[in-house]
């Protein structure tokens, strides 16, 4: 297992976001919400996107990991879904994220779950990554997007490092486009930090020069996660107020009926994208 690292200038509110995130990771390694994780998306990894096993399994899939494939995962955090994949398909792993506590915990898992393929860690801004071109054979992220701003520095980033012939595949949860302003306010007080973009996501690729291979609207599937996700929850309300405090708890369980009405309105969407380079070419 290697590391590598990468200062980068970042906001103040970026800065504050990578901080709330290092908090999440370390308490999602408690008993109670790796238990929560198991029931709601069928892993324990501590992760904080809403990728299930199912959802991970078809990226690699479409990624067509396998033996000697070199995978980068941006915004990878406690290592779900890469890890898993690693294990399921032999590929290597490069783990990058900002907060280097989820990257810890990623080493950790690793060292306990060794796989055949070869893992390396990166402390590095998914918009500014220390790594040469077209190093990589396939590029993934899970609802990482909607989480920060750089949105198109990202893609620009994860465009560079593929090689020729690759793909990335993400998740990303998305306001619906049409909206009237009322609806718009809604949508984006119901979902992640930084859920709306400048332009929609098939325009957003195309314009950093993706072609979209496939479009898999997960939409529906995210609904029953976020019911399922709820009712555990509240299965498991003596010990998630303990840990969290009442008021967050009840906090955390209105956001997460808000988003999931969200969703079956049409107003918040997700998608899954598989996307290669226009013409097979690197990002140079």
């Amino acid at each position: 297992m290697s590391t590598a690292s990468q200062p980068g200038s970042r906001s103040q509110e970026e800065r504050e976001l990578s901080e709330h995130f290092a908090d999440e990771y370390k308490q999602a390694q408690t008993p109670v919400i790796l238990d929560l994780e198991r029931a709601v998306c069928g892993c324990d990894y501590g992760g904080t996107s809403w990728t299930t096993r199912a959802e991970a399994e078809q990226m690699g899939r479409l990624m067509e990991l396998s033996g000697g494939r070199r995978l980068l995962e941006v915004g990878a955090g406690s290592g779900w879904p890469a890890l898993y994949l690693a294990g399921q398909t032999g590929c290597d792993v490069t783990l990058a994220d900002v907060p280097y506590e989820g990257l810890r915990i990623a080493a950790d898992r690793a060292a306990r779950d060794p796989v055949d393929g070869h893992i390396s860690l990166a402390v590095a801004d998914g918009a500014l990554m220390p790594f040469k071109a077209d190093l990589f054979d396939a590029v993934s992220h899970s609802d990482v997007l909607c989480c920060l701003p750089a949105k198109r520095g990202v893609l620009n980033e994860c465009k560079r490092v593929l090689h020729h012939g690759g793909k990335m595949a993400f998740t990303v949860i998305a306001i619906a486009p049409g909206l009237s302003s009322a609806d718009h306010a809604r949508a984006v007080d119901s979902g992640p930090p930084f859920v709306e973009a400048e332009c929609e996501y098939p325009e957003l690729l195309e314009t950093t020069g993706w072609k979209i291979v496939d479009r898999i609207d997960l939409s529906a599937a995210y609904a029953e996660t976020g019911k399922r996700y709820i009712r555990e929850l509240e299965a498991r309300a003596d010990e998630m107020s303990v840990l969290l405090g009442e008021k967050e708890f009840s906090e955390l369980l209105v956001k997460r009926q808000t988003n999931v009405e969200a969703v079956e309105e049409g107003i918040v969407r997700r998608d899954m994208f598989v996307a290669s380079l226009w013409g097979g070419e690197s990002g140079l």
